[in-house]
């Protein structure tokens, strides 16, 4: 199954020109361009899961949107093609949400 990167809306005013601004295993500080709000993204498993996952071409840069897998705590977290997140560690169809709002 294709996948693409992940991708977010930011919470406050809902640009796609997001970019994540910290590192794996501190943080998951992620920052609006357009706007300047901060916010992370977390992952809930939405159950079930997928195999025969195919990595996004290109692969996701440092600065991408990234969020860690509510079961296996990878940072391989994609869309699949209706736009739901998945593990591509484990497979796991995922949910995403938003803490740590703050608008810019």
């Amino acid at each position: 199954m294709r996948t693409r990167k992940l991708e977010m809306a930011c919470p406050v005013c809902g640009s796609g020109e997001v970019f994540y601004s910290c590192t794996p295993n501190c943080c998951f500080n992620h920052v609006c361009s357009a706007c300047g709000a901060t916010f992370e993204p977390e992952t809930r498993a939405a159950g079930g899961t997928v195999t025969g996952l195919l990595p996004p071409d290109p692969l996701p840069e440092a600065a991408d949107p990234t969020a860690a897998c509510a079961r296996c705590e990878s940072t391989s977290v994609w869309l699949i093609e209706d736009g739901s997140p998945v593990c591509g560690h484990c497979g796991a169809l995922l949910k995403l949400e938003y803490t740590e709002i703050c608008p810019g």
